[in-house]
C-alpha cells in the first residue's frame, strides 16, 4: 500500500514538472523572438563626451528648463511617441537633446521648441533620424 502511495505521488510530481511552458497562472509563456540590443548604443555613450541623463544638472534653472522643454514637446500632438521619449539634458543653460525620431521635420520641430524655452542659452540637438 505504501508503494502504490509513493509510486503515485511520484507520478504526480513527474507531470507537475513536465509543464515547463505554462507559467504560474496556467498562462502559455511568452518568450521574445529576438531579444531587445542596444548595447551599440550603450557603448556609444560610454565616451565622456556624450551627455546622457546622469550629467543632467541639479541646478534648479536647467531642471526647471528641462521640465518646460519636456513639457512642450509632450503636449505637441504632432509629436511622435519616441519623439516625446528623448532624452532633454540641461547644464549651464544649453540643453542637449538625444534620441530618435521619425523625421528630420521632428527634430527641427523639438529643437525650436527647446529653443524657445527662457533661459536656454543653446540647444545642442543630436537627435537621429530612427530607420
Amino acid at each position: 500500500m505504501r508503494t502504490s502511495a509513493l509510486g503515485f505521488v511520484l507520478a504526480f510530481l513527474l507531470v507537475g514538472c513536465s509543464k515547463n511552458d505554462v507559467s504560474r497562472n496556467d498562462q502559455p509563456s511568452q518568450t521574445a523572438t529576438v531579444a531587445a540590443d542596444n548595447s551599440g548604443l550603450n557603448v556609444r555613450d560610454r565616451d565622456d563626451a556624450t551627455k546622457t541623463s546622469g550629467d543632467q544638472s541639479e541646478s534648479e534653472a536647467d531642471r526647471t528648463i528641462t521640465q518646460n522643454v519636456r513639457q512642450a514637446v509632450v503636449a505637441d500632438d504632432s509629436v511622435s511617441t519616441n519623439g516625446k521619449n528623448v532624452k532633454i539634458i540641461t547644464v549651464d543653460g544649453t540643453v542637449t537633446l538625444r534620441g530618435p525620431v521619425k523625421s528630420e521635420q521632428e527634430k527641427t520641430n523639438i529643437g525650436a521648441k527647446a529653443q524657445q524655452i527662457a533661459g536656454v542659452k543653446r540647444v545642442d540637438n543630436q537627435l537621429e533620424i530612427a530607420n
